[in-house]
């Protein structure tokens, strides 16, 4: 075992201690005759252990128990439909109570909290039903305030009434408008089969009031199906679990054992399904990350942000999973190899879309490293090496490294004789710490990449001590607001040594922790055998920093050359998280930087130009500038004809840039000599190798990065 590899189990070893000794001590309080109950417990251990092991430990006391009940309120009822401010007020006397349930092993709040949900929920569904009996009329003019954060709680009953009904037409009218949308395009379908005298399919036209009459139906049955997915005691108690956990930092986490079986699945990539990652947040089921290489990834239409709204196995009727919780979603949206499933999902700028998708095995291996050769007019080559991940075998089972993938990568395109690389890290979400060290050291010699501090205080300076540089050419590196955790810590550590360049979004995402899972079963004493099992929790416990002595946290990695992004519009990253821990710094490493340092000034300034001079470029930013406006525009009308003349402009706004990437001028990218050589003259082999490169050849970034890799060569 590696002295790293020894480090991590040592530690993994005092922090199992730690949590043992605090549930222990948990237990031991409630006395030998007492026998406590898991809500007790569960709550106890992870206070009492994230109390010691946690990188920032919170004091127990009125500010962490505000701090637990806001999270709650928010988590409770996000959408403020169920609870009224008369319910608040009855909880709002736990406001400051809360610490002092968890040290007596009680939880009134959550009890009541839990209670008053449950009344409130029946309440709404026999509203539900009544306003749901009677037409709406889509005629007159009202708004709808879409943005949950932006309501507030019905001061009683009448005022919960208006709002359950204005919520309810706006569903019923986003749903007439959808069928009306799908009856234009079939008008459409049957135009252009009659002028080529092809035979058209028939199908009878619906009435706006029948629209309405079917639109009703399937709210209702959405809702239906929301009010009954109501939380078992078992479901209340992980939520409420988490939510204490979530209090001390975005990604501290607990687990159910039913959780960590799917967080478990996630790592390992293999399950039949369509291969995308899920985030629930505010009632809905946002798509938090594409597999690559999966069923989703090669169909290319599903799209991290998106919204899950229905789910339909082939052309079945869809299901609404508004309201679902992540668990219940997944069980509908997997599924056998070769079925096809229909997602019907509502983009971050409005806009929805029916994206049918063709289940399959996760294909591991393109998640791996991959690299391909830009081939310019110019005559310049330029190697295009792409990282999805930064995986390892943590087990040291004969895995593969990804800074050994890169390192080979980086040989092969040597070996092609390319000019400059652009290394793509966008939408990388980080992963093994110990191979973003190693593949820095691929760029430059032996020194700090990165400092690690831990909760004690102690700083480590994490060095690469290979002096061999695999690559001294120019190098370019693509980031995003999704570039996270090892993806930061690679490209600062690149930034830092002046060794290349960064270039995308204004900044990274601003993960600039490292988490460790710890099985809670093996902490707790046998004399709670009975009560297992309890899961697993997800804790922070490290936090990185630059070679600089600035942290990666919050602020993330800023780029040396912005450019326009179709997601900049959207804030996301670490800072919109819920308590994300603050940027800080400490004292800087000793380190030299790069000898042949790339001329920054020179370069952002010719960038800066051709992005100027670039239709497309400025297309792209003044589309992004529509749809932040749009974002912010939270107020829907329940008229009809301003609505759908609203989602029409909001469609054509979205479609700009599918033509914006058309309009680029067309790089030439074809796969390495060494990897041809090795999948021989089989077509659908080579094919299926450069699927990574799907797009690239439009890709308005990639186009400007070699753009600023040929500056760097004409030096």
């Amino acid at each position: 075992m590696s002295p790293s590899r020894l480090k991590i189990s040592t530690y993994a070893g005092l922090v199992t201690a730690v949590f043992g000794l605090a549930s222990y001590r948990f237990y031991q309080r409630s006395g030998p005759e007492a026998v406590p109950g898991k809500e007790q417990v569960l709550v106890g251990t992870i206070v009492q252990g994230l109390t010691q092991a946690h990188y920032q430990p919170e004091r127990i006391d009125d500010a962490f128990s505000k701090r637990v009940f806001d999270l709650s309120l928010k988590r409770l009822d996000y959408r403020k439909k169920f609870l009224l401010q008369s319910d608040i007020a009855q909880l709002m006397k736990y406001q400051t109570d809360i610490d002092d349930e968890t040290k007596r092993g009680t939880h009134e709040f959550l009890d009541l909290s839990t209670k008053l949900m449950a009344e409130r929920t029946k309440q709404m569904q026999a509203l539900a039903h009544e306003l749901l009996a009677k037409p709406f009329t889509f005629d007159n003019e009202e708004t709808f305030q879409s943005d949950w954060e932006k309501a507030t709680f019905p001061t009683n009953a009448a005022d919960q009434r208006e709002q359950w009904r204005k919520l309810l037409k706006y569903e019923t009218l986003v749903r007439v408008a959808e069928m009306m949308d799908e009856q234009d395009k079939r008008h459409d379908r049957s135009r252009v089969a009659s002028l080529s005298k092809e035979p058209a399919t028939a199908e009878p036209d619906r009435t706006p009031a029948q629209m309405e009459e079917e639109a009703r139906k399937r709210v209702l049955k959405f809702y239906d199906e929301q009010f009954a997915d109501q939380p078992d005691a078992s479901e209340v108690l992980t939520s409420y679990a988490n939510v204490i956990a979530n209090t001390y930092d975005p990604h501290t986490e607990y687990f159910a054992p039913r959780d960590k079986e799917e967080f478990d699945i996630q790592l390992t990539g293999r399950f039949e399904g369509i291969g995308a990652t899920l985030r629930e947040k505010d009632g809905l089921i946002y798509i938090d990350d594409i597999v690559p290489g999966s069923a989703s990834y090669r169909q290319g239409e599903l799209k991290k942000g998106d919204a899950i709204l229905r789910v339909a196995q082939g052309a079945a009727e869809p299901v609404s999973i508004e309201g679902w919780h992540t668990n219940k979603a997944v069980t509908l949206i997997r599924g056998k190899k070769g079925s096809e499933v229909r997602l019907t999902v509502k983009r971050p700028d409005g806009s929805t879309k029916v994206i049918p998708i063709v289940r399959d095995v996760v294909v591991v291996a393109e998640t791996y490293a991959q690299s391909a050769v830009i081939n310019d007019p110019s005559g310049v080559k330029i190697g295009y090496l792409r990282l999805p991940t930064f995986y390892a075998d943590f087990n040291d089972n004969g895995g593969r490294s990804s800074a050994e993938d890169v390192k080979k990568e980086l040989a092969k395109l040597n070996a092609e004789g390319v000019k400059g690389v652009i290394f793509d890290l966008r939408n990388n979400g980080g992963g093994s710490l110990n191979d973003a060290v190693e593949m820095a050291g691929l760029f430059m010699p032996s020194g700090p990449m990165v400092q690690v501090r831990t909760s004690q205080g102690i700083t480590n300076v994490l060095n690469d001590k290979d002096p061999r540089v695999q690559y001294t050419g120019p190098l370019v590196v693509l980031v995003n607001r999704y570039s996270a955790s090892a993806s930061e810590i690679l490209a600062a550590a690149i930034q830092d040594y002046k060794r290349g360049v960064i270039m995308g979004s204004t900044s990274t995402y601003g993960k600039g922790t490292v988490q460790r899972i710890i099985d809670l079963d093996e902490t707790l004493p046998t004399e709670l055998n009975s009560l297992k099992p309890f899961g697993s929790l997800k804790f922070t416990m490290q936090k990185f920093y630059r070679v600089t002595g600035g942290s990666t946290q919050f602020k993330g990695v800023a780029s040396d050359i912005v450019l326009p992004d179709a997601l900049s519009y959207l804030d996301r990253g670490e800072k919109e998280s819920d308590y994300p821990l603050k940027w800080d710094e400490i004292k800087p490493a000793s380190y030299r930087p790069w000898d042949d340092q790339p001329n920054y000034a020179k370069l952002e300034a010719n960038s800066k130009a051709r992005v100027a001079a670039n239709p497309a470029f400025q297309q792209l930013a003044e589309i992004v500038q529509t749809l932040r406006k749009r974002k912010d525009e939270t107020v829907v009308s329940l008229k009809l004809t301003t609505y759908r003349a609203s989602q029409h402009q909001l469609k054509e706004e979205s479609d700009k840039y599918d033509t914006i990437q058309k309009a680029a001028k067309p790089l030439t990218i074809q796969p390495l000599a060494a990897d041809r050589q090795a999948l021989g003259s089989d077509t659908t082999n080579i094919s299926r190798a450069m699927r990574f490169t799907r797009g690239l050849n439009k890709d308005l970034t990639v186009n400007e990065a070699v753009n600023v890799v040929k500056d760097q060569t004409a030096n």
